[in-house]
């Protein structure tokens, strides 16, 4: 039988956006929180498989993620609030990112005023540039991409090139975990006494009474099958993330009644969104051979990564206590575009139905980003670093706003089993083309700004033959042969009004046709932010619960804060 537990919140998932709601809510010492975590504490594409990798432990993908803080446009979030969602557009959501945030800055950054936050818990840094790094962004700006250094911060440049800052502090990655524990602290000592975690226990349904009101959770805990339910009083929160949390409201029968009936499923109710507008950027990775001297690759011979990881163990500095990205830059391709009549045919449409381009972008929104690495880096090339006495980077392509969708749906009714996940990535034949002239227009900048042209040697490896490409032809095969996620899934729960069929929660967050059920990550974006989604997850953490205790009347008896 299982053992009952009872507390005002429960929060599942202690990720990156849970923790956020979690601690926010304990800052009220009357309540008692739960927070339930699966994992431990610190512990189209030519019918390519991709794995898609979640963060299972505390800090949850906020601890293996890039660390970049990208926050998109602002027009990004004002189309969330004209989509029907109140409270969501830009002046709120840059409140709620700089809430978050502590941005140590660098004597030689030219900060945006008011563009970061100086007192949150996730602490945000830069770091100083390789070589490569200097070169690449004096061919960025050749290219028409001019330098304003703030501009991921700020959200207001469309095009250009910039510092990036990332959630890296003293060496040390700042993740979720920090809202409920300070690593920065010698004794790593938890913040709140009236937040009680759990670990290694999975969230197998929520529970919910006959009035359609949630009550509780029931988890499976560990590998094995014993099971154990936790009583709400007032709500239950999820941020399991993109894949889990319409995974864990189908089990728990809320979701479009045709998928729960095929795998045998009585449906509770009949949200017909959940699941469905799964939206990722990808990323194509170019790889070219440079002159020695100018990236880290040495980190990659004899006993040199040895040597980093000591120096890093002992004092948090070195190679080893910086992200290995780059340069950043934002472009538009209409110009490029406008060679293209698929391109010209659907722009008439688009812009008599909607006013935006295609791809449903204003003017003041990027068609791609690029960012670069400092050696040799990226999820499939790891096994395969130059030889010593050479050495080799990446410039990345990531395409914005793309227009194919997939799904998430259960495989069978066992809440341990891997749900269904089909993105169906560039199954829209716009994409392809979009990301082919993106891609050409990266090698351009790589292959013919005076930064960094000199420094080429060729594609690596030289198989690759990628510096060779002269049509648009060569670069959509590379492309649906290349493309690979950046692990930015989305859109599974999406937010919307009553009159959007598709919208699985309200701008409040409220699960439609459920009392007391919210959910707080990234799966309630209606639409994914043009940049990275790290600091958007905490933004909707920090949103959810204002408006948690707004709801609750909580605000007005806040106790010690984080």
């Amino acid at each position: 039988m299982a053992l009952v537990e009872e507390y005002d919140f429960i929060v599942c998932g202690a990720g990156t956006a849970g923790p956020a709601v979690a601690a926010r809510l304990a800052e009220d010492p009357t309540l008692s929180i739960l927070l339930i975590e699966a994992g431990q504490d610190n512990v189209n594409l030519e019918n390519t498989q991709m794995k898609l990798s979640r963060g299972k432990f505390l800090g949850g993908s906020s601890a293996v993620n890039g660390t970049l803080m990208v926050r998109g446009m602002r027009q990004d979030y004002d189309d969330w609030e004209a989509l029907g969602n109140p409270g969501w557009g830009s002046s709120q959501m840059w409140h709620y990112f700089n809430k978050s945030e502590t941005f140590h800055s660098e004597p030689w950054f030219k900060e945006e005023e008011g563009a970061h936050g100086k007192s949150g818990p996730i602490h945000t840094s830069l770091h100083p540039n390789a070589p490569i790094t200097e070169a690449m962004m004096k061919s960025f700006i050749e290219k028409g991409m001019p330098l304003v250094e703030d501009m991921f911060a700020s959200g207001r440049t469309t095009v250009g090139v910039g510092h990036c800052a990332r959630s890296v502090w003293q060496g040390e990655r700042s993740t979720g975990a920090q809202y409920v524990r300070d690593s920065f602290d010698p004794e790593k000592r938890w913040r709140h006494v009236n937040l009680k975690k759990v670990f290694g226990h999975t969230v197998s349904r929520v529970i919910l009474d006959d009035s359609m009101r949630a009550v509780g959770v029931e988890t499976i805990i560990g590998d094995g099958g014993d099971k154990k339910v936790f009583r709400c009083k007032k709500e239950v929160i999820l941020s399991l993330g993109s894949y889990s949390s319409p995974k864990t409201l189908l089990l728990s029968g809320v979701g479009p009644k045709e998928d729960l009936y095929e795998v045998g499923i009585r449906p509770q109710v009949d949200v017909p969104g959940v699941g469905k507008n799964l939206e990722d950027h990808l990323t194509v990775f170019l790889f070219y051979e440079v002159k020695q001297g100018y990236t880290s690759d040495h980190l990659f011979h004899g006993s040199n990564f040895d040597k980093a990881r000591e120096e890093w163990r002992r004092s948090r500095t070195g190679t080893l206590s910086r992200s290995h990205f780059g340069a950043f830059a934002f472009t538009r391709l209409d110009e490029r575009l406008r060679k293209h009549s698929l391109w010209n045919d659907e722009l008439r449409k688009s812009q008599a139905t909607t006013g935006r381009d295609p791809m449903g972008l204003l003017p003041n929104q990027p068609h791609v980003e690029y960012f670069t690495t400092e050696r040799y880096a990226a999820p499939k090339h790891y096994a395969n670093p130059p030889p010593e006495g050479k050495s080799a980077f990446a410039n990345i392509i990531e395409l914005f706003s793309p227009r194919s969708r997939g799904y998430v749906k259960l495989k069978t009714n066992d809440p341990k089993e891997t749900p269904i996940i089909q993105h169906n990535w560039l199954s829209d034949p716009l994409d392809v083309l979009v990301y082919a002239e993106a891609c050409k227009l990266g090698a351009e900048v790589a292959l013919e700004g005076s930064g960094s042209k000199d420094l080429i040697l060729g594609a690596w490896p030289p198989e690759d033959k990628h510096t060779e490409f002269r049509t648009l032809k060569e670069w959509e095969k590379y492309v649906r042969e290349n493309a690979t996620t950046c692990f930015h899934p989305s859109g599974t729960c999406k937010m919307g009004p009553d009159t959007d069929p598709g919208a699985v929660v309200d701008a409040r967050l409220k699960v439609k046709g459920v009392e007391g059920l919210r959910i707080a990550d990234c799966s309630i974006m209606p639409k994914l932010n043009n940049g990275h989604p790290q600091a958007v997850a905490y933004a909707i953490g920090e949103k959810c619960a204002d408006m948690i205790k707004e709801d609750w009347k909580l605000e007005a008896r806040t106790g010690a804060r984080l």
